[in-house]
């Protein structure tokens, strides 16, 4: 199964983003990618880059909204199945959401980021709130697809969540800046997180200088023993396609051995609570 992830910087306007997002798909679609992903924010300014001091839902939209009937119309027609990021508002509540599109248009789901951080360059306490609802996997025509997004791969307990409920890959948009942690963390985090629990991970990165950040690009996807099997060029933009032998998913290492010798009757402090 080939895969698609979109490293695009931003337009000069939403509308140009979303025209030029629409290229890349219409472009992936005819070079045989099943499933394309974009990077966290992937067609708004990385505004939690600065402390909130005005309106909390000035680039928020909907779910359905914009973004969503525009690639829940581009799927259906090319028969692909699309995952988004967007600044998701409902309610009096905001939140970083990953909406997931399957092949024939329908919008599976909404996946939300859980954990919310906060400290310089990344304010994003002052917009999003967490999600309610815990990891999700989702049955498209592309397999079985779960998403973690950006910081909530940070945690190991969310990563194997999504592997206990079933996930051949789980897409992480991302918007990692250059400095942000040292050199190689990025893809060895993921890389143990395929190899420990079996599945192929693809991480979508931001490309491109914005204020005070320069978000790096290099994309990359793992997959179940832990390699490295495609990564895009650091600071540019493209297109980084991986094709994926979802049988090496059941043949892993973790599916045979790690996941049959687990002990969760033991693992009692990984969900207790901190207060």
């Amino acid at each position: 199964m080939r895969i698609a992830l979109i490293q695009q910087p931003l337009a000069d306007s939403y509308e140009n983003t979303l025209l030029a997002a629409d290229a890349h798909v219409r472009e992936a679609a005819r070079s045989g990618a099943r499933l394309v992903a974009f990077p966290e924010l992937a067609f708004l300014p990385f505004f939690p880059q600065h402390k909130r001091t005005g309106d909390r839902f000035a680039y928020a939209e909907t779910i359905p909204g914009p973004a969503t009937e525009h690639f829940q119309a581009l799927a259906r027609e090319l028969g692909i199945v699309v995952i988004l990021n967007v600044f998701e508002r409902e309610g009096d509540r905001a939140y970083d959401s990953s909406p997931v599109i399957d092949a024939d248009g329908t919008l599976l789901g909404v996946t939300r980021m859980m954990h919310i951080t906060h400290y310089e360059g990344f304010w994003e306490q002052d917009y999003y709130d967490p999600s309610p609802t815990g990891p999700q996997v989702y049955d498209t025509a592309a397999g079985r697809i779960g998403v973690a997004i950006c910081y909530d791969r940070h945690y190991p307990e969310y990563m194997r969540e999504l592997a206990l409920m079933g996930a051949d890959v789980v897409v992480i948009p991302q918007a990692g800046a250059d400095g942000e942690w040292p050199d190689g963390v990025y893809e060895a985090e993921v890389q143990i997180a395929s190899f420990q629990n079996g599945m192929f991970c693809a991480l979508c990165n931001r490309v491109g200088q914005e204020d005070v950040l320069t978000f790096s690009g290099a994309s990359f996807v793992t997959s179940p023993t832990g390699k490295v099997i495609a990564t895009a060029p650091s600071g540019e933009p493209g297109i980084l396609y991986a094709d994926l032998d979802v049988s090496q998913v059941a043949a892993s290492p973790a599916k045979k051995l790690f996941m049959r010798d687990r002990r969760p009757g033991m693992y009692h402090r990984l969900t207790a609570s901190q207060e």
